[in-house]
C-alpha cells in the first residue's frame, strides 16, 4: 500500500481553497469540516473512479483510498480522465494517488494496488466510512455489497453501459442493498462488457460525478440522497428515471462472503483446453495444420492481428460451419475472456471437442512474442 500523510494547510489556505463551499447555503464551514473528517474508499480507478476521485479530492475529503490492481492501457484514455498517454503501463492506483496529491496536498491518500477479493476486502474497507463501487464486473459488485452489509457500511454504486448509466446508494442506515435490486446476476455472456458493447466516454464523467455528489451529501449530513433509489440516466435523450428500490430483506441471507466468480457463473471451466502464445508461435513456425479464429470486432483487428480468421463473437452462431471439427481450432480475443465464453457456448450447444483458447489473448502475444505490436 502506498500511503501519503498531508503536510497540513494553514487556516488561511483552507479558507481560500474551500471558500465556494463556505458560502453555500446549508453547507458552510460545518459541511467542510465534515468532509475533512470523512473517509471514502473508491474501488476502481477507471471510467467511474476517475471523476469520483477527482471531485472528492477537490472537495477536501480528508482520507481517500484507491483500490485498483490494473495498469493503464491506451483504450482507457477515452474515458479515464485521471490518466494521460504518458501513464500507459503504469499502475492505476499509484498513478491516481499522485494526481490527487497534486490537486490537493492537504488530504490523506492511500493507493491500494491489489484486486479486491473475499480474502482481503474486510481489511481494505475497515477504516473507511463510505465505499464507492466504481467497478465494471458483477462478481466485484456482489462482493462489495455483501462486505458492506456485513460491515454495516454505506455503498455508493454506479454502472455504465453504452449510453446509459445507473447510480444508487445501498445499505445506508440498514436500507435496501444491491441484492434487493438484482437478487441474481445475469447469465454469463448475456450482458456484454464495455470492451464488447462500448461506452460513451463522457457518460463515465456524468455518472461518476453523480456518485461523488452522493458521497458529499452523505458525509455532510444531507438527507436528500439516493438511499433506496435507483437513478437511471440516458445520455442520448437526456431523460432520467428515479425508481424506488423495495427492501426485500435480502440482507438477512447475507451471512458470510462466498465464491463470487462461481455465484456469477464465471468460475473457470477447468476442462477447457488452452494453448499459450509460445505454443501457438511454435505451431505457426512448424506450419502445423490448425485453424486460428479471431472473435474480436473488426475495429480491433484493424489495430493489431496475428493472422487468424476474423469471425466476431456475435457472428459465430450464424457461422458455425466455418469452424473445423476435424483439426485443432485455436480461438482468441483481446484477453482470452470472450474467446473462452465462445468456446463454452460452442461446446455446450454445438458439440465441439477440438477447441482451444489462446491463454491471455492478443495481449499476451504482444507482451511475450511481439513487444512492438500496438496495445489497446
Amino acid at each position: 500500500m502506498d500511503e501519503f500523510s498531508p503536510p497540513g494547510a494553514t487556516l488561511a489556505e483552507e479558507n481560500k481553497r474551500y471558500s465556494r463551499h463556505y458560502v453555500l447555503p446549508g453547507f458552510g464551514k460545518e459541511g467542510q469540516e465534515r468532509l475533512k473528517s470523512g473517509s471514502v474508499l473508491v474501488v476502481g480507478a477507471g471510467g467511474l473512479g476517475s471523476p469520483v476521485l477527482f471531485y472528492l479530492a477537490a472537495a477536501g475529503v480528508g482520507k481517500i483510498g484507491i483500490v485498483d490492481g490494473d495498469s493503464v492501457s491506451l483504450s482507457n484514455l477515452q474515458r479515464q480522465i485521471l490518466f494521460t498517454t504518458r501513464d500507459i503501463d503504469k499502475g492505476k492506483a499509484i498513478t491516481a494517488a499522485g494526481r490527487l496529491r497534486n490537486l490537493n496536498p492537504d488530504i490523506h491518500v492511500d493507493a491500494i494496488a491489489v484486486k479486491v477479493d473475499s480474502k482481503n476486502v474486510f481489511d481494505i474497507i475497515k477504516t473507511y466510512d463510505i465505499i464507492v463501487d466504481a467497478t465494471d464486473n458483477f462478481p466485484t459488485r456482489y462482493l462489495l455489497n455483501d462486505a458492506a452489509v456485513l460491515s454495516k457500511k454505506t455503498l455508493v454504486y454506479g454502472s455504465i453501459f453504452r449510453y446509459e448509466g445507473q447510480v444508487a446508494v445501498f445499505n445506508h442506515e440498514g436500507g435496501p442493498n444491491y441484492r434487493d435490486l438484482y437478487p441474481l446476476p445475469p447469465a454469463p455472456g448475456t450482458v456484454p462488457d464495455c470492451e464488447e458493447g462500448g461506452v460513451l466516454g463522457v457518460l463515465a464523467g456524468i455518472i461518476g460525478s453523480y456518485q461523488a455528489n452522493e458521497v458529499i451529501k452523505l458525509l455532510t449530513g444531507n438527507k436528500n440522497t439516493l438511499a433506496g433509489k435507483l437513478l437511471i440516466v440516458d445520455s442520448q435523450s437526456l431523460e432520467t428515471q428515479l425508481i424506488n428500490i423495495p427492501d426485500r430483506n435480502t440482507k438477512a441471507g447475507i451471512k458470510n462472503l462466498i465464491d463470487y466468480d462461481e455465484f456469477c457463473g464465471l468460475r473457470k471451466n477447468t476442462t477447457m483446453k488452452e494453448v499459450t502464445v509460445q505454443e501457438l508461435k511454435k505451431l505457426m513456425d512448424d506450419k502445423a495444420d490448425f485453424q486460428l479464429i479471431d472473435v474480436r470486432e473488426p475495429h480491433e483487428a484493424d489495430i493489431c492481428e496475428i493472422g487468424g480468421e476474423l469471425i466476431p463473437q456475435g457472428e459465430i452462431p450464424a457461422n458455425v460451419e466455418k469452424i473445423s471439427r476435424d483439426k485443432q481450432v485455436i480461438i482468441h480475443c483481446r484477453s482470452g475472456a470472450r474467446s473462452g465464453n465462445m468456446i463454452k457456448w460452442l461446446e455446450a450447444n454445438q458439440g465441439f471437442t477440438n477447441l482451444y483458447n489462446l491463454k491471455g489473448g492478443i495481449l499476451a502475444w504482444a507482451d511475450e512474442i511481439d513487444p512492438e505490436m500496438p496495445k489497446y
